[in-house]
């Protein structure tokens, strides 16, 4: 029980200096197009690779190379834009809160980071030193990042544009959105010219695989990806303020303003939810509450887990670090969703380490040298465990939470 209670210390007691040393990982496939540096100014949108034709002659090989898809890897979203017309047509929907959504969009309006994202030449020098596996890991954790932000930037545009005359004030406020996820992805990618790469955004745009989401559900999924990164960011930031020694490149410094990016963004999206409490206040909704938190939670646990070398890198244990994001964020989630994991019972962090363990052999079993036939027969059993383990942690007694009243299932918000 005093195992389980250290998930819930300080964020400055995740420390893990003897662990920084072990950094071992894989190079990762990247959408990558290599050209001759020029100087030119690109555009947000598409980010061309800028690196010197040394740097261009040693990665040649991955020219063509795309970003390997499995279940873990970020994703790019799209829905019935038909359906979210008539979700926020306020002629249909008397539920929208039109004074919310003002405030809202004057908040968005002020662009409290219009001047936050200033690089400068501690950037470059930074990653001039960061050498061997460690600088790899910080090229995988930049390229992630900035296709995870860069799929925001999609939605969010898109969202923009379709409501425009439907709702111009929710269309207004998704076009901001856009604003902020197209700077934060533009950062990154300046990031990774800082390693002589960067990703052409272009040409992921139209490569990448879309996968489609009903409304209702992309209100859950993006409302949880905004909050734990808002406690994502929030708690490397606060760790690294407090650990100075860690601080190997200054990404890091600006996660305090950026993060309340993520918040606001999480802010407007429990908006949203609350103007369509069809998607709060049954059964249904619970049940759907509860897996999008579970998915979003094994998937965040089982993908750091594969890159914990890059948390012991900047002096974080990661499992107490996943944890601690995870409990804060589900209190956050608690008070809109109608039902929650119980994250914090110590038989849920059990099943998430019985699953990283289960992944582990899944991965081994493709990497291995068997035929197709043979991996795949080894796998059966793998997943049925695996599948297993995920049931078990949805079927644990859930917490009954949100803010809309449930007693007569009406639409009433309760605050």
């Amino acid at each position: 029980m005093a195992a389980e209670m250290t998930l819930v210390k300080p964020i400055s007691k995740f420390g893990n200096p003897a662990a920084a040393r072990r950094l071992l990982l894989p190079p990762p496939p990247r959408y990558y197009n290599h050209v001759v540096a020029n100087n030119k100014k690109k555009s947000s949108s598409t980010i061309k690779i800028m690196m010197s034709s040394a740097a261009a002659a040693t990665t040649k090989s991955t020219k063509k190379v795309g970003i390997k898809e499995t279940l873990l890897t970020p994703r790019f979203y799209t829905t019935d834009f038909d359906e979210m017309e008539r979700l926020f047509n306020t002629e249909i929907n008397k539920n929208l809160n039109q004074a919310e959504f003002e405030a809202l969009l004057q908040e968005f309006k002020t662009d409290y980071n219009q001047t936050h994202f200033v690089r400068n030449k501690d950037f470059k020098e930074a990653a001039d030193k960061l050498q061997g596996p460690l600088r790899q890991i910080f090229v995988e954790f930049l390229e992630r990042s900035c296709t995870a932000e860069f799929s925001g930037f999609l939605l969010y545009k898109e969202l923009g544009r379709r409501l425009k005359k439907t709702n111009p004030v929710v269309a207004e406020i998704f076009s901001l959105m856009s604003r902020d996820e197209a700077r934060h992805a533009g950062f990154l990618n300046k990031g990774l010219s800082d390693f002589n790469l960067a990703l052409d955004l272009g040409f992921l745009t139209k490569a990448r695989k879309y996968t489609f989401f009903k409304p209702k559900f992309i209100f859950y999924a993006t409302y949880l990806s905004e909050k734990i990164g808002y406690w994502r960011y929030i708690t490397i930031y606060r760790h690294l303020k407090a650990n100075p020694e860690y601080q190997c490149y200054p990404i890091f410094k600006y996660f305090e303003n950026w993060c309340q990016d993520e918040n606001r963004h999480g802010d407007f999206f429990s908006a949203l939810m609350k103007a369509q409490p069809q998607f709060l206040n049954d059964w249904k909704a619970k049940l759907w509450s509860r897996f999008f938190c579970l998915s979003v939670y094994v998937t965040m646990y089982l993908n750091d887990c594969q890159r914990t070398a890059f948390y012991e890198g900047i002096g974080l244990n990661t499992k107490e670090f996943d944890m601690h994001v995870i409990i804060e964020t589900n209190r956050t989630t608690a008070r809109i969703f109608p039902a929650v994991p119980d994250v914090e019972n110590p038989e849920f962090k059990r099943k998430l380490d019985r699953m990283v363990e289960i992944n582990e052999k899944l991965i081994a079993v493709g990497e291995g040298q068997d035929i197709p036939l043979v991996k795949n027969l080894k796998r059966i059993p793998l997943v049925v465990a695996l599948t297993s383990q995920l049931l078990a942690a949805y079927l644990m007694p859930p917490i009954d939470s949100g803010s809309v009243d449930f007693a007569e299932f009406e639409p009433q918000l309760v605050y």
